[in-house]
């Protein structure tokens, strides 16, 4: 049985035996940090399938190479929040919270970010367990927007092309299922929750233009989703 090797980071919040790349200004270049391992042709856009020859638009990073960098990094808690505005639609919020290092002035910070699920964006057995495929998509965009990582990753990827199956048809038959916008305004109606309500709430939050918000499509995605989100938990 071989021996617990304590992991300990450096001053700088840096693991001794990990060979960083640094950009000029002194940061971490976390894009270089990926192993060739965990990155694959995107074939949407690419008929070589030698990754070393790709630009980063047309490559994919796999879901272990999120993980790895993510270890390297180093994190001391993942929560996700996991709403379910319609049966056939699943928003993720995935909060992680960073271990301090040089780059975040050996400060403590957490940095979210959002992914969905349907069956219109999800493909094969992805379609039966959306909230998984949120909270994956959720992780990973948390991690790649954090690190500067401009590789999409293949939780991300919904298959454009494929032919209807059952459920992807069912949720085209209702082409404002998925909308977020449309989602917002079945929740408000839902809880009786009127738009002057939302509006003024934009204005105590300091939402950009909230005054100049006439309509729900003119409120942001990502605000949208903040929004279901807490009007879903109003109780009756």
């Amino acid at each position: 049985m071989g021996k617990i090797k304590t992991i300990e980071r450096d001053a700088n919040g840096l693991l001794p035996n990990v060979d960083y790349t640094f950009n000029d200004d002194g940061l971490i270049d976390w894009r270089k940090m990926i192993k060739t391992e965990h990155l694959v042709a995107n074939k949407e856009r690419t008929n070589e399938t030698d990754v070393t020859k790709l630009k980063d638009y047309q490559l994919i990073i796999l879901l272990n190479g999120i993980k790895e960098l993510a270890q390297i990094r180093g994190y001391t808690d993942v929560k996700y929040e996991v709403v379910s505005p319609s049966p056939d639609y699943v928003i993720a919020t995935c909060s992680i919270t960073w271990t301090p290092n040089y780059e975040t002035e050996a400060k403590q910070v957490t940095f979210s970010a959002i992914g969905d699920a349907s069956p219109s964006n999800t493909t094969g057995f992805g379609q039966y367990f959306l909230a998984a495929c949120a909270e994956n998509r959720a992780f990973v965009r948390c991690v790649r927007s954090f690190l500067r990582v401009g590789i999409v990753s293949q939780e991300e990827l919904g298959d454009t092309n494929k032919t209807n199956t059952p459920r992807k048809q069912a949720f085209e038959e209702t082409p404002d299922k998925g909308d977020p916008h449309s989602l917002l305004e079945a929740a408000m109606k839902e809880k009786n929750v009127p738009f002057e309500v939302i509006k003024q709430k934009l204005i105590e939050e300091n939402y950009d233009d909230a005054e100049t918000v006439l309509k729900i499509k003119d409120i942001s995605k990502g605000k949208v989703f903040q929004l279901i989100s807490r009007i879903k938990n109003i109780k009756e």
